[in-house]
C-alpha cells in the first residue's frame, strides 16, 4: 500500500500518460484498503483474515466522449497500457453534454484539514484475539444464551487520492477499528439471534468487548418467545440502530441524479414542507473521528457543513457535476468514487437533531403500537416512495414495551412517514446516520 503522498503522486503520473494519450481531460483516484480479523466462536479461534487491496481508476474526456478504466497493476507499463486504452474506448464512446471535470474554479485547495482518521494504535493478532474472546464470553455469560455464531474483532487502515489534469490533487488516510458479537438463544423451533456491533476510526472510542458482548446477549434472550401482530394501523416506534434507514430513503431521494432522471418521490417538492417545521436533519463531513468525515469529495471539491432538511424542508438536492449540469445548478461537493466509473453521490456524518421527550415520553400514550428492532427486506419504491419491509421487535401495550413479536410487515409511503416523525431525545453519536428513537403514527401493519 502506497503513503497519501505517493498516492497522489501516483494518480498524478497516470493524468500525465493520459494526457500524451490523447486526452483533453482526466482525473485518476486511487484507492487502497488492508484490514485484519480474528473470529472466536464458543472459546475457539474459528477464523484469520487478512486481506490487502489496491486499485488505480482513470477516467478521461475526449470532448464530450469519456471512459473509465481501472486495475490493481501500478506498475509503470500497465499504466501506459491503461491510458491508452482509456482514450481509445472515450473516442468511440458516445458523446455526453453533461461529461466533464467540477467546475476549475470550485477545487479545494490543500492544505487540507486534518479530522484525527487515523490512530497509532495498531492492535497485533494477539490483542485482536483477547479482544474477541471477551466480547462473546460476556455474551454467552448471559443467562439464556445457548449457542454462538462467533465474535470478530478487527482493525484496518485505508487511504484515498484523486488528482485531476485542472489542477487537483489531494489524499488522505483512515484507520477503523471494529467489535461483533452474534448469539443464539433458546433451542430448536424457538431458537433467536441477534448482534451488537460498533466501529470506529480509533480504537479507543469503541465500547469495551464486555459491554458488545453483554448487549448482543441481552438484546437475543428478549426476543424469545415471539407473539404476532394483528393487522391494522397502529403507531411504530424505531429503534436507533435501525432509525438511520428511513433518513437514508430520504437522502437516496435527494440524490442530483435521481431528480434529473425524474426517478425520485421527491421531485417537483423542493420547496414544500415534508416534516414537521421543527425537524432538523444536518451534514457534518468536518466532524473530529466521524465515520464519514472527508476533505473534499470525489471529485475535488470542498466539503462543508449543512443541513439537509430545515424547517421541515429540504434545502436541495445533493449534486456531481454531471447531474448539476444536467440540473443547470452547482454541484454540492457530494460527488462520490468507487475504483473506476463516473461519480456518484454520497453524504458524510448525518444526524436527524434530537427531540424534547424521552423514549418513554414518546411511546406514553401509545395504547397498542409496535417497537420496531429489526427490519429486513428492501421493499422501498424510490419513484413513488411506497415502503414495505419485514420486522421484528416488541409489543406496545399502555405506553410500556410488552413482549416480542415478530414475523410482520410495516408498510407506508415514506412522504406521509416523514410528515407524521416525531424524534426522541436519546440521540447518540456513533454511527454515520445518527437518529434518536423515533416515532411514526398511521403505518400499516400485515400480521395475522
Amino acid at each position: 500500500m502506497l503513503s497519501p503522498e505517493a498516492a497522489q503522486d501516483r494518480a498524478g503520473a497516470l493524468i500525465e500518460r493520459a494526457r500524451r494519450a490523447g486526452a483533453d481531460a482526466a482525473d485518476a483516484v486511487y484507492h487502497a484498503d488492508s484490514s485484519e480479523s480474528i473470529q472466536i466462536r464458543l472459546g475457539k479461534l474459528e477464523d484469520v483474515e487478512r486481506s490487502e487491496s489496491e486499485h488505480i481508476g482513470l477516467r478521461v474526456f475526449v470532448g464530450r466522449r469519456s471512459a473509465s478504466i481501472g486495475t490493481s497493476d501500478l506498475s509503470d507499463n500497465a499504466l501506459d497500457e491503461l491510458a491508452g486504452r482509456a482514450v481509445d474506448m472515450a473516442r468511440a464512446a458516445p458523446e455526453d453534454p453533461y461529461a466533464g471535470l467540477a467546475p476549475e474554479d470550485m477545487l479545494s485547495q490543500s492544505p487540507f484539514p486534518d479530522f484525527d482518521l487515523v490512530d497509532q494504535d495498531e492492535p497485533s493478532p494477539q490483542d485482536l484475539r483477547e479482544t474477541a474472546e471477551q466480547a462473546e464470553d460476556a455474551a454467552r455469560a448471559i443467562a439464556g444464551v445457548t449457542n454462538s455464531e462467533g465474535a470478530t474483532a478487527g482493525a484496518g487502515h485505508g487511504i484515498f487520492a484523486l488528482a485531476t489534469s485542472h489542477g487537483f490533487a489531494g489524499s488522505y488516510a483512515t484507520t477503523s477499528h471494529s467489535i461483533s458479537t452474534t448469539v443464539v438463544a433458546g433451542e430448536g423451533s424457538g431458537m433467536q439471534r441477534d448482534y451488537a456491533w460498533r466501529q470506529a476510526h480509533h480504537r479507543g472510542d469503541l465500547p469495551s468487548p464486555g459491554e458488545i458482548g453483554q448487549l448482543a446477549g441481552e438484546r437475543t434472550i428478549a426476543k424469545l418467545k415471539p407473539g404476532r401482530l394483528k393487522s391494522g394501523p397502529m403507531p411504530v416506534v424505531i429503534d436507533p440502530r435501525i432509525g438511520g434507514t428511513v433518513i437514508g430513503h430520504l437522502i437516496n431521494a435527494m440524490s442530483g441524479s435521481s431528480i434529473a432522471r425524474r426517478a425520485s418521490y421527491l421531485l417537483d417538492r423542493l420547496e414544500e414542507q415534508l416534516f414537521d417545521q421543527a425537524i432538523l436533519i444536518a451534514e457534518d463531513p468536518h466532524r473530529q473521528r466521524g465515520l464519514r468525515s472527508r476533505p473534499f469529495d470525489g471529485e475535488g471539491l470542498a466539503t462543508s457543513g449543512r443541513n439537509l432538511v430545515e424547517g421541515g424542508s429540504i434545502t436541495g438536492w445533493l449534486m456531481e457535476s454531471a447531474s448539476a449540469r444536467q440540473l443547470g445548478m452547482q454541484p454540492t461537493g457530494h460527488a462520490s468514487r468507487g475504483g473506476a466509473g463516473a461519480p456518484g453521490v454520497s453524504v458524510s456524518n448525518v444526524h436527524l437533531a434530537a427531540g424534547n421527550v424521552t423514549p418513554d415520553e414518546l411511546m406514553a400514550d401509545i395504547k397498542e403500537g409496535v417497537y420496531v428492532t429489526e427490519l429486513f427486506g428492501m421493499g422501498v419504491n424510490g419513484v413513488t416512495g411506497d415502503y414495505s419491509r419485514g420486522a421484528s421487535g416488541f409489543r406496545i401495550v399502555d405506553g410500556e414495551r410488552a413482549g416480542p413479536v415478530a414475523e410482520f410487515t410495516v408498510a407506508g409511503n415514506l412522504l406521509k412517514m416523514f410528515a407524521a416523525l416525531t424524534p426522541a431525545s436519546d440521540l447518540e453519536w456513533h454511527r454515520a446516520i445518527n437518529v434518536p428513537t423515533i416515532r411514526i403514527d398511521g403505518m400499516t401493519i400485515a400480521g395475522d
